[in-house]
């Protein structure tokens, strides 16, 4: 059962007409998130907060004052950020007795101006380093597309997408370094949006990669994730609709078609066949570059060597108490040389720029989000070898937009009463207000 399944403007349009409140909705909100459904999801609830913002935005509306643009809705935030008084413990046991933060992170704070009633901190893969979403010390939340199997919700936003999908908030921030966002958005059911890296300010959030990290969230609609984005960002994008007909969509053909699951190969065709039938081109191109990442990401890659730099002396002083999956793929960083890690930088440099002359007159560029149906969770909490088979594959097309320091969107396409599969829109950076004119046209093409 979900709580809240209407868009923004939809609730917002019910609350004008004074057929709910803000309480009412904060409310039923925090009395779901308690359910046996919602096990898991949050690590801290705020219902005094949140039901106070409610309560003004009711006053605001019954004064007849214009309220801000999430005034009063439920909102989740990922424990990765930063809360005036409180330790941010990303997902660990490791950070509990550190110093708390003396300020919410600008994220927050902005989702505060907004009116938001923050709800609370959602669970997160420990450290944000994995695109599963299992975490060993507070539990892994259930992906609620499946009620006959226990599925993952994808990471490393776990909690904030599952708090979507269950109705319980218009909208979760999360953080995006290799897929964070949309991965778990595809596995649940959601749209997710990755904007350019610089967008939103990253003050306040728990680093795992720097030259990755991207703050953003998922919601229901394009159209939500673009009211949360203008919050975030402290300027909304100069978005024009356009129609499908006559947008060109490259499709490549290098890495992001391999070892699909027969559901998202049948979902993605789809897709497509109703995007031309739409007046969409839809061109492909080899775009082999897409093979080159894992020799120049290497050695150890940009987020196990940067995770490192910030971890090492909680690595030190108690590695035991991590979980060894994310203690592994941190400690790949510790051998790496200041000058194999500049060489990174420059071969990442020269990569982005050929790849961006190589899209230039697309309008975006299409793909699976990710290559698979949500897993079963079980296995994966098992076995070493399948945990890391899965966020191999999880991570694989999503990371390589992460790499280009590009934006993309996670939409939802498959069928009615089929598991999630998300379909990709993807470009290059600072191309943001043009990537959404195409999902808001996409996501009518597929309704």
């Amino acid at each position: 059962m979900r709580f809240i399944t209407d868009t923004i403007p939809v609730l917002k349009a019910r609350l004008a007409r004074g057929e709910t409140s803000c309480e009412a909705l904060v409310a039923g909100a925090l009395e779901a998130a308690a359910a046996p459904a919602a096990a898991s999801v949050f690590t801290t609830l705020y219902p005094e907060a949140a039901l106070a913002a409610a309560r003004h935005a009711d006053a605001q509306r019954a004064a007849g004052v214009a309220p801000p643009a999430l005034a009063g809705l439920p909102v989740s935030i990922k424990d990765l950020y930063d809360v005036a008084g409180e330790t941010t413990l990303a997902g660990s046991v490791v950070c509990r007795g550190e110093p708390a933060a003396l300020a919410d992170a600008p994220a927050v704070a902005r989702l505060r101006s907004a009116g938001a009633a923050l709800l609370g901190k959602t669970n997160m893969t420990e450290f944000a380093f994995s695109g599963v979403g299992i975490n060993p010390h507070h539990g892994t939340p259930r992906n609620p597309a499946d009620a006959a199997l226990a599925r993952i919700p994808g990471g490393s936003s776990s909690g904030a997408a599952v708090s979507v999908a269950l109705g319980l908030a218009v909208a979760g921030l999360g953080s995006d370094t290799g897929g964070s966002i949309r991965i778990p958005a595809a596995l649940c059911g959601l749209v997710g949006f990755k904007s350019t890296q610089s967008r939103v300010p990253r003050q306040g959030a728990l680093e795992l990669s720097r030259s990755l990290d991207t703050v953003c969230a998922m919601t229901r609609s394009v159209a939500d994730c673009l009211t949360v984005d203008a919050v975030l960002a402290g300027a909304p994008l100069a978005v024009q609709r356009r129609p499908l007909a006559g947008l060109r969509l490259a499709l490549p053909q290098t890495v992001l078609l391999d070892a699909l699951e027969p559901a998202v190969a049948q979902a993605y065709a789809h897709a497509l066949t109703r995007l031309s039938a739409a007046g969409a081109q839809l061109i492909e191109i080899p775009l082999g570059e897409l093979a080159e990442i894992p020799r120049l990401n290497a050695p150890g890659g940009f987020s196990p060597v940067e995770a490192y730099a910030v971890h090492h002396q909680r690595l030190a002083r108690a590695r035991a108490q991590f979980d060894p999956r994310v203690a592994a793929r941190i400690e790949l960083g510790a051998s790496v040389l200041a000058r194999e890690y500049i060489a990174m930088q420059d071969h990442r440099a020269d990569w982005i720029a050929r790849v961006e002359a190589l899209l230039e007159g697309f309008d975006a560029v299409l793909c699976p989000t990710v290559p698979v149906l949500a897993p079963a969770m079980d296995e994966l909490v098992a076995s070493d070898e399948a945990f890391f088979k899965a966020n191999g594959l999880l991570l694989r097309n999503t990371f390589a937009f992460n790499y280009l320091d590009g934006c993309a969107f996670s939409l939802p396409c498959q069928a009615a009463g089929e598991l999630p599969v998300g379909l990709m829109l993807a470009s290059v950076r600072g191309d943001d207000a043009r990537l959404a004119s195409v999902a808001l046209a996409v996501e009518q093409a597929l309704a």
